[in-house]
């Protein structure tokens, strides 16, 4: 299937490695050409090099990379002085630490409202008009399956990604759909990367058992048996960033193997 996306630019944040690069990888694969933005610049600087290989028989297609903390007002200000017109945005920060909430300080919560909600409705601000202006605009967040099966451990993205699909549920119904614009929020359940082998790293410390044995038995809670692959969950970003999902708008797409149990 031609997404019909070939050509416009994307902005996608943690995108040296992970789901954020699962991401970028599959945008550059429909031809649309890729911002990638992360804190590490050798891992950005080699993930950039590989994806600028991927698609050196497409013609036009341009990878760009800029090693930058986005969660901080300097960072996204050196990211909108590259480029500061985006018709696709990936906003996407790492996860803030689990831990018990009773240890948890005021200034943790800030880290996590700042990373996880405050960043991407800045870079929303930053880019939705534009966006509406040129009557074409997908917004994919990258936020938790906790969202809507909240882990108790982790309670610092608990509160932050839910304060963000908040606001997107009224902003992705405030008319910009009604101008080719869409936002919706993708929420990964277990996906194999370095963030979810630090929680199993956490849980092994607290129970005396090895990360091996944890991961053993979270897969085991997942219907299909497996943790998801960075690659397939950024095919599902993709289609959402698609002209055929043009008529998805304000929604919270799952993906996680069927571990949530309700209908809804």
């Amino acid at each position: 299937m031609d997404l019909g996306i070939s050509g416009k630019w994307a902005l996608v944040c943690g995108a040296s490695k992970g789901l954020g690069l699962g991401c970028a990888r599959a945008l550059v694969a429909e031809g649309v050409n890729v911002l990638m933005v992360a804190r590490g610049a050798e891992a950005l600087q080699a993930s950039a090099a590989q994806l600028t290989q991927a698609c050196a028989n497409q013609n036009g297609v341009t990878v760009q990379w800029l090693a930058t903390d986005i969660t901080t007002e300097a960072g996204r200000a050196a990211v909108l002085a590259q480029r500061a017109d985006f018709d696709i945005l990936v906003t996407n920060a790492g996860g803030p630490p689990t831990g018990d909430f009773r240890n948890f300080e005021r200034e943790d919560w800030i880290r996590a409202l700042d990373a996880n909600m405050l960043t991407p409705i800045a870079l929303i601000k930053a880019t939705v008009d534009g966006m509406a202006a040129r009557g074409f605009g997908r917004i994919v967040n990258i936020t938790s399956g906790a969202v809507k099966a909240p882990i108790d451990a982790l309670g610092l993205s608990n509160g932050a990604r839910s304060g963000l699909t908040g606001f997107v549920a009224g902003l992705a119904r405030s008319g910009l759909a009604a101008k080719g614009v869409t936002i919706n929020n993708l929420l990964p359940g277990a996906f194999d990367t370095e963030r979810l082998q630090s929680i199993f790293q956490g849980a092994a410390a607290k129970s005396a058992q090895s990360p091996d044995v944890v991961a053993a038995a979270r897969r085991n809670t997942i219907p299909a048996r497996r943790f998801g692959s960075p690659d397939e969950f950024g095919a599902i970003c993709a289609f959402l960033c698609s002209q055929q999902a043009g008529y998805m708008t304000g929604q919270n797409v799952l993906a996680d193997g069927g571990a949530y149990p309700g209908t809804f």
